[in-house]
């Protein structure tokens, strides 16, 4: 079976704790990202939560949801997960992996590993060409909202 495989990293210039509290609340994911228009969470055990995400309605008024899994480890800053419904994949999974910098911001590092089901109309290449697209959009929101709230919390009371 043939596998697809995409990498992105961003660099956000904010302090580890709040660009691993803000990227990990899973709750809050419909004001950090600009695709997901709900998610419920369905199960909490430890450092595993299970969701179920909504996105906002694509051009043609489709709206897509499924069910994922995720696993935080604060102790090596890095985040597994996995589809359990997986729509149009055969299989998808994401490692999430964050580095301190020496200026003291955090890259933020998702390796997306995946197939599309054999029977659709498109394969793995393609897919992989669109999530690269829409990972570049999403990273630059998160990048974003994290700074203004770094921004925010430094910014001195008065």
């Amino acid at each position: 079976m043939a596998a697809g495989h995409t990498e992105s990293s961003v660099v956000i210039e904010a302090p580890m704790d709040l660009v691993w509290g803000m990227t990990n609340d899973v709750a809050s994911w419909p004001d950090l990202f600009t695709e997901y228009a709900s998610v419920q969470i369905l199960d909490r055990d430890g450092d595993t939560v299970r969701f179920r995400l909504t996105m906002h309605p694509d051009e043609e008024g489709i709206q897509r949801s499924w069910v994922s899994e995720r696993t935080t480890d604060v102790r090596t800053r890095t985040v597994r997960a996995h589809r359990i419904e997986t729509g149009p994949f055969a299989y998808m999974n994401i490692f999430w992996e964050y580095r301190t910098l020496p200026s003291g911001g955090v890259e933020m590092r998702w390796v997306q590993d995946f197939h599309v089901r054999d029977e659709l109309p498109y394969g793995d290449p393609e897919m992989a060409e669109h999530l690269l697209k829409n990972t570049k959009v999403q990273m630059s929101a998160i990048k974003e909202r994290i700074e203004r709230v770094a921004r925010t919390e430094a910014a001195p009371a008065g």
